[in-house]
């Protein structure tokens, strides 16, 4: 019992898993805000992309 309950005092001691989290929320945000910009500048970058296709 003893060996049960010292694995799940580590476990609770365990902070990989918070910072693990964090990072994958702003990750989440990052990505967020970029298919939000694209959205609204899509056309604008499309138009610059095709400028730059057409000249090389």
């Amino acid at each position: 019992m003893a060996v049960i309950t010292s694995i799940l005092a580590s476990l609770r001691r365990d902070d990989e898993g918070q910072g693990l989290a964090e990072y994958a929320l702003i990750l989440a945000l990052i990505a967020i805000v970029a298919i939000i910009a694209l959205i609204f500048l899509g056309s604008q970058v499309s138009t610059i992309l095709s400028t730059v296709g057409k000249s090389v």
